[in-house]
């Protein structure tokens, strides 16, 4: 073609930009198919790393659970507590106890975690919890009181002194509550805690019980020996016991739900497979209505290896294209679901950093290769005669 190495680069890129979105419409479509597509592998791609890759808090990961072997079904004696507490290298025990009760109504959007805890040793194991002094003495001598994250009382509306009530779900009683105390913490929690003495005085049957066991260890080097002499001590009780660290409790907590890594895994093949599908049939349309262009473009010198890159580079432009708006899409997107949807076991912390956005746009590269390479390869092969006699 006689351009030089800069010349022809810039000409060349000029060339695929321009003839990738020559079709305006179509280009448009297909870039919204793959935007939406990559929203969606963006948002699981963040749930993923959110779930089994993220680190904890340094307060987080001195803190054990101590619940039921055999399931959260099954309540521990109170008198567990203080056999815990005399572990070497336990600091603080406190029970807790889901309630899951109803407010306002059943809707997701109205979900969020309710446990009943001792307001007295709380803050000593949930020490990254921030509670102004005052509030926190209110809430320990209020017996009906409740402990809130803020965002959740951002979300409600809720101010110190305000009255709720969650309607019984799991236990036969409404709780009555007075909010007493809100507290921060990074990232957010939303969740209310309220005294269990409460719970047991209403439901009989429930007192002496705890649903599991939050302790915090002294150092993070004694956790695993800490959790070992945990599970040892009651290996011959009747109720024997799983100790584990706090995130691990929570993954279990979400496995219950279901089987989350195969979801996440289902909804990432079928998103990989619908780009690959939008990609390519775009492609070959493109290529379908330009046969007698690339006959033209084999007669002005451009190479077989040059007319496959050509396609395949329109093809990487159109997936990029759409890549981009769909990570773009997913930074507001998930922003506002994981404050909304506060119940639905979605990580309060997710959001799109680099690393998410730079996998996510990587992946929407090798899928735009992928699907365009066979009509490209197809075009490369076109036989020049033919092509120019094609007519349509």
């Amino acid at each position: 073609m006689g351009y030089g190495i800069s010349g022809e680069g810039m000409t060349l890129s000029s060339f695929v930009v321009r003839n990738a979105f020559r079709n305006k419409r179509r280009s448009l479509l297909t870039m919204i198919s793959i935007s939406f597509s990559l929203l969606l592998l963006t948002m699981m791609i963040c749930i993923w790393r959110s779930f089994y890759i993220d680190q904890v808090a340094p307060e987080a990961a001195r803190r054990l659970i101590v619940r039921d072997r055999v399931s959260l079904a099954f309540f521990l004696p109170a008198y567990y507590r203080e056999k815990i507490r005399a572990v070497p290298g336990i600091n603080s025990v406190v029970p807790l106890t889901w309630f899951g009760g109803r407010y306002i109504d059943n809707r997701p959007e109205h979900f969020f975690a309710q446990v009943g805890t001792d307001p007295e040793e709380y803050l000593k194991v949930a020490s990254d919890k921030i509670v102004p002094p005052d509030q926190l003495k209110a809430w320990q001598q209020d017996r009906a009181g409740a402990l809130v994250d803020v965002t959740l009382a951002d979300k409600y509306g809720w101010k110190i002194g305000d009255k709720i009530t969650l309607q019984a779900n799991i236990f036969p009683t409404d709780l009555n509550l007075t909010i007493r105390a809100i507290y921060h913490r990074d990232p957010p929690q939303n969740a209310l805690y309220f005294n269990a003495k409460y719970l047991e005085e209403a439901v009989p049957w429930f007192k002496g019980q705890a649903g599991w066991y939050a302790a915090q260890v002294d150092s993070a080097e004694n956790v695993a020996r800490a959790s070992r002499q945990i599970d040892e001590m009651f290996h011959n009780s009747p109720l024997q016991t799983k100790t584990e660290s706090e995130k691990a409790f929570q993954l279990g907590f979400v496995a219950s739900l279901g089987n989350i890594k195969a979801f996440i895994l289902g909804i990432c093949g079928a998103v990989v497979f619908a780009i690959m599908l939008v990609s390519a049939n775009t492609m070959a349309m493109s290529v379908r209505s330009r046969t007698r262009e690339v006959a033209l473009l084999k007669t002005l010198g451009f190479t077989r290896q040059r007319v496959l890159s050509v396609f395949v580079s329109e093809a990487v432009a159109l997936a990029l294209a759409g890549g981009l708006m769909g990570v773009g899409l997913a930074i507001p997107v998930i922003a506002a679901i994981t404050h909304r949807f506060l119940g639905l076991g979605i990580p309060l912390n997710m959001r799109v950093n680099g690393i998410t956005a730079a996998l996510a746009l990587l992946v929407s590269v090798i899928l735009g290769i992928v699907s365009g390479y066979l009509p490209a390869y197809r075009a490369s092969r076109m036989n020049i005669v033919e092509g120019l006699r094609h007519i349509g």
